[in-house]
């Protein structure tokens, strides 16, 4: 059985010295993960090293996507070189490796001009299948009215938008997160809570502003079994009732424009629960590498708990071909 994994992750040499170049109060505290263990070297490696991965996982193709917080913590001049330097990058792997890896476009955000302008040459001269983007730039959120032309650019081109957690703002860190000590708060403001509430919040912040009205075309991926909100569907739809403005339920919205990935949580009692609130045909397979790890034997485990074997083949690969278009000549 074929098997595509869309959450893949990379970094650029130049984007990671960047970020540490950063000062204090401006830094991504959690880009300390990045460096835990192999992870800076496995980032890294988009060559044989990561085929060797993906073998072992028993991946057929991955799509890649620069980690977290890519350039959206970067100065806007700053951000639209190394954009553009990290998605040439990613087009040579590509081309150096076409039937292992795809990529998503990464963008420079903090210039929201630039960022449509990047996602276009990616989609048209590189070949870059969506982007992976974080649903806050400083604090400017993904679905402020300076972003439409770029979420206007994403469903005109066909390039699926992957909506990726990212830590707290400060203020929401000084606020929630911290007094528990150093390490407990950076826990709880990314992959123990925070990451999550963030995104799921700025996914529903689009529906909310009216963006799948604008844009009904545009297709968003979210992470992590849906970041929340499919294990809030019953009172996330009480949301309908007071948004009376917006042509659809919320919930019709979440089942029709958002995919699924699971990021490498493959426990089988996440899949029944995301299989109950929207199709088998919206779900992805992603292992969030590196810093999950399956094996071919984890793996196989995880697609043999899927009941049916079209199902099957669909969340492997056949969603993924469908939705990024991967079978396209480029």
């Amino acid at each position: 059985m074929k098997i595509i994994a869309i959450e893949e992750h990379w970094n650029s040499v130049t984007i990671r010295e960047a970020l540490d170049r950063l000062p204090d109060g401006a830094r991504d505290d959690s880009v300390i993960f990045n460096t835990m263990g192999d992870n800076q070297a496995r980032l890294e490696d988009i060559g044989q090293g990561r085929i060797e991965a993906m073998d072992a996982a028993g991946i057929d193709i991955s799509v890649l996507s620069v980690v977290t917080p890519a350039t959206q913590a970067l100065p806007a001049r700053e951000a639209i070189v190394l954009a553009r330097d990290a998605n040439d990058e990613a087009a040579d792997a590509v081309r150096a490796h076409p039937d292992r890896f795809r990529a998503f476009a990464t963008l420079p955000t903090g210039d929201p001009q630039a960022a449509a302008a990047e996602l276009e040459r990616c989609a048209t001269r590189l070949g870059h299948v969506g982007t992976m983007v974080f649903g806050r730039t400083g604090n400017r959120m993904l679905d402020d009215p300076a972003y439409d032309d770029l979420l206007a650019t994403a469903a005109r081109l066909h390039q699926p938008v992957f909506l990726h957690p990212q830590i707290a703002s400060n203020e929401l860190r000084d606020a929630a997160y911290r007094g528990l000590g150093p390490q407990i708060g950076l826990a709880l403001a990314s992959f123990g809570w925070g990451w999550h509430m963030d995104a799921g919040l700025a996914a529903l912040r689009l529906i909310l502003r009216g963006t799948f009205d604008r844009h009904p075309g545009l297709q968003l991926v979210l992470g992590h079994w849906g970041e929340m909100l499919l294990f809030w569907m019953d009172r996330i739809e009480g949301l309908s009732h007071v948004a009376t403005h917006l042509e659809r339920r919320v919930s019709d919205y979440i089942q029709t424009n958002i995919h699924i990935t699971c990021s490498g949580m493959l426990q089988e009692r996440l899949l029944r629960h995301t299989l109950d609130f929207t199709g088998a045909d919206r779900v992805l397979f992603s292992t969030d590498y590196p810093f999950h790890r399956p094996g071919a034997a984890a793996v196989g485990q995880f697609f043999d708990a899927v009941p049916s074997p079209a199902d099957r083949a669909r969340i492997a690969s056949g969603n993924a071909e469908a939705l990024f278009r991967l079978g396209e000549v480029r």
